[in-house]
């Protein structure tokens, strides 16, 4: 669920899994492995089939928030984030080519990653939408590198704007974190299948 630019909802790439008959899981010695081919098959499942399936992933939500030196401030819902390194520290996300933030997250050398906490969701929903300024009324503060840092979030990491690839309509953000922070205890926001849900513990 990363969110461009009016709110499109726009899966995190990832693989897609689909149910296939046993038989073609079981290996015998007339079935080894044949030289892996240098080149993807073709899909045989719809976008939609695709969307769907990275639906089943539940995910944290997060808000990707930047202030451009001589430009307005930037910010959008994602959920396409993880953990990359711990030495150094680098995590990551990813956005739509066509994202209408795109130039200035492209741009800037810093930006903050929000984790939003359980209460939160209303933020979620406005930082995907087309709100004309998606911050006015958020209790905000400015980040050591002048980034927006959303009170109340579960975690916060502010980066440095380390790398970027583009693969496929996303641009994969790699960013060096130069300070975070987290609130013990915090209930996370969490996505999943089309809905918003909280933690329930087991």
């Amino acid at each position: 669920m990363e969110y461009a630019a009016g709110g499109e909802l726009i899966p995190w790439p990832g693989a897609a899994l689909r149910a296939i008959p046993h038989n073609r899981c079981t290996m015998t010695t007339r079935n080894r492995p044949q030289a892996p081919s240098q080149r993807a098959r073709v899909p045989d499942f719809t976008s939609t089939d695709f969307r769907q399936a990275l639906g089943m992933f539940a995910t944290g939500v997060t808000i990707v928030t930047a202030h451009p030196a001589g430009g307005a401030r930037v910010g959008l819902t994602a959920n396409s984030f993880n953990s990359v390194s711990l030495a150094p520290p680098l995590v990551l996300w990813s956005l739509s080519r066509h994202a209408g933030a795109m130039a200035a997250f492209s741009s800037g050398s810093h930006y903050a990653i929000n984790i939003l906490a359980a209460g939160q969701r209303a933020l979620a929903e406005r930082f995907a939408g087309p709100a004309a300024d998606r911050f006015e009324g958020v209790a905000l503060r400015t980040g050591a590198s002048g980034a927006p840092i959303i009170e109340g979030a579960a975690a916060v990491f502010e980066c440095f704007n380390r790398s970027r690839y583009e693969e496929g309509d996303h641009t994969i953000f790699v960013g060096e974190v130069e300070r975070c922070e987290w609130r013990a205890g915090a209930s996370p926001l969490i996505f999943h299948g089309g809905r918003y849900y909280t933690e329930l513990p087991l």
